[in-house]
């Protein structure tokens, strides 16, 4: 019994410390850019870290990191990025920026990790009593994880969804690979680099 409450325990603890994130939005032109580079007239500002909870975990172990930019082009022709505007690290390497799919499917939230909640179900809530002779008795048992298993597991998957859909949405709005960037105009977006590091960024022009 001892072994079980224990166990039980356990269970709550983890439950409590392993809920889905929500997503908190990024918004590009809000952001105050303080890294920046410039080259031929244009210029690239830039930030890292955008990312919070679980995302940014994710971020951390998968080695890509999501990156805020806002390219101006003070040039005297239109440029589009990814073709004309290239980002490369200060050895001169040039950045594959990926694309948003990949992006999204390496640093979403899985929902189906939630499914384990359902492991809960067939936990039972029991009371006893002390009876004069010394023994202890079962007097009712309430089968909470018929409530609990399904759910934790339904309420985070639905948490899980609503949050990569903000996430991918944001993504999809601020796609600026193989945008036209004309003169005089200023482009804000997010892109997602293979990197384990907060390397420095720079402009390169086609």
């Amino acid at each position: 019994m001892k072994l079980i409450k224990i166990t039980l325990l356990c269970i709550v603890i983890g439950t409590l410390t392993n809920c889905a994130s929500g997503y908190k939005m990024i918004e590009p032109k809000s952001i105050n850019y303080i890294s920046t580079d410039e080259s031929d007239g244009v210029k690239l500002e830039y930030k890292y870290d955008l990312l919070d909870k679980k995302y940014a975990k994710k971020e951390l172990a998968k080695g890509v990191k999501l990156v805020a930019i806002k390219i101006t082009n003070n040039s005297d022709r239109d440029l589009m990025f990814g073709k004309e505007i290239v980002l490369t690290y200060k050895n001169g390497t040039e950045i594959y920026v990926l694309e948003n799919e990949k992006v999204f499917s390496t640093l979403k939230q899985s929902a189906a990790s939630y499914l384990w909640y359902l492991l809960l179900t067939p936990v039972n809530f029991h009371t006893t009593k002390n009876n004069p002779n010394g023994s202890t008795e079962n007097t009712s048992s309430t089968p909470i994880g018929l409530v609990l298993g399904p759910g934790l597991a339904g309420g985070n998957m639905i948490a899980v969804g609503a949050a990569n859909k903000k996430f991918n949405s944001e993504l999809i709005n601020h796609n600026i690979n193989g945008v036209i960037i004309k003169k005089g105009e200023t482009k804000h977006g997010l892109i997602g680099i293979k990197s384990d590091a907060f390397d420095a960024l720079k402009l390169k022009i086609k």
